[in-house]
């Protein structure tokens, strides 16, 4: 699902030259269910962000599901964003006005998909998240953990190859957290998406079968294959 060689990332601040990713090497399998773990500015969210195709490699190849995505341009890039990629962040991202569903619905409506379909399938989702009865409600009437079920819904409405968490239960007590990975194995157990699970947190990188560990734009270890 995920071939990466050799991929470098380099920001340019002013006259400094940061090296975020120094030569990156990683293939997961599809279906895999992975962690990826770092201190803050380590590179893993650079790491995340390339994965993600919302960021190129200044050099290196990445090929998704064997298309070639390192050399695409941001229109192609936003194309395959929607088409195989789901994101769930921290912070949810959830727009306030809008009720559950039609915030999971957001994808299909960028991707042109007509008024019914939409609803049909973000309620479906919203089923696989075990959030249908809250369906009509707005974020500020869900818990932090219903919300996250929401941006989770969300980003499976599209049915996509790869689910990408980044510190996903970070604004979430550990309880709530604990409720929302066994979500997500059981998500992955299910449909067989390809799970990434970004981190700085080793207690929650641990409960993936498979970790990777980045530091200083490095893979310093690789555990669990």
């Amino acid at each position: 699902m995920i071939e990466i060689e050799d991929v470098k990332k380099v920001y340019t601040m002013g006259a400094e030259k940061v090296h975020a990713l120094r030569g990156v090497s990683l293939t997961v399998e599809d279906g895999a269910h992975m962690s990826i773990v770092g201190p803050s500015g380590s590179g893993k969210s650079t790491l995340m962000n390339v994965i993600g195709c919302l960021d190129s490699p200044t050099s290196g190849t990445y090929r998704l599901d064997g298309e070639l995505v390192s050399e695409m341009g941001d229109d192609a890039l936003a194309t395959v964003r929607n088409r195989k990629i789901g994101f769930v962040f921290q912070t949810f991202n959830l727009l306030p006005r809008q009720s559950a569903v039609e915030n999971v619905a957001l994808p299909l409506l960028y991707a042109g998909t007509g008024r019914r379909e939409r609803k049909e399938r973000a309620l479906a989702a919203l089923s696989k998240v075990d959030l249908a009865n809250r369906a009509n409600h707005k974020p500020s009437e869900l818990s932090g953990g219903q919300r996250q079920r929401v941006a989770i819904a969300r980003a499976l409405v599209n049915n996509p190859s790869i689910l990408l968490a980044d510190e996903p239960t970070g604004n979430l007590d550990q309880e709530v957290g604990r409720e929302i990975i066994k979500l997500f194995e059981k998500l992955n157990a299910d449909s067989g998406v390809t799970l990434v699970l970004v981190t700085h947190d080793r207690a929650l990188a641990s409960t993936a079968p498979r970790q990777v560990e980045i530091v200083d734009g490095h893979i310093v270890s690789d555990t669990g294959r």
